[in-house]
């Protein structure tokens, strides 16, 4: 499946990016250094359109995230209300960079979605999504 996706070139690096960046178990990276490697083509278009698919994923999984509710925290976890809104509040306040992480393997979805339900601010999660995939795409690029 995955040497189809090379197969498309551009259009499929795209996607490949896009669909790893969700909740389905995938791998961008193999798609990625096909179309660089073996396919010759350009090396920092597959990087912008690598990030550019894989931040788009990301967000669709905050946009996911959005849609939980408080309260199933406090039911299923049985943390009370307030504890919750002092933890939102310090993620407001210091954290919403945690978004940067988001280009790790397994635990980069947990984050999005994570900042998502937690109501993190969009624009400060698609801002350090975008960098640390961007990052990561040039690290992949530049050392393999």
């Amino acid at each position: 499946m995955l040497e189809s996706f090379s197969e498309w070139g551009y259009t499929g690096l795209f996607l490949a990016s896009f669909l790893s960046a969700t909740v389905l178990p995938f791998s961008s990276e193999v798609v990625f250094t096909a179309v660089v490697w073996k396919m010759k083509l350009d090396p920092w278009a597959c990087v912008a359109l690598a990030t550019a698919g894989n931040t788009l994923g990301g967000m669709t999984c905050y946009w996911l995230g959005l849609l939980g509710k408080m309260e199933w925290i406090e039911r299923f976890l049985r943390l009370n209300r307030e504890k919750i809104d002092k933890w939102v509040a310090r993620l407001h306040r210091q954290g919403d960079w945690i978004a940067f992480f988001t280009f790790l393997p397994v635990v980069g979805d947990v984050i999005a979605v994570a900042c998502g339900f937690l109501r993190c601010r969009w624009w400060i999660v698609f801002g350090f999504m975008l960098a640390g995939k961007g990052l990561r795409y040039a690290a992949l690029l530049l050392f393999f």
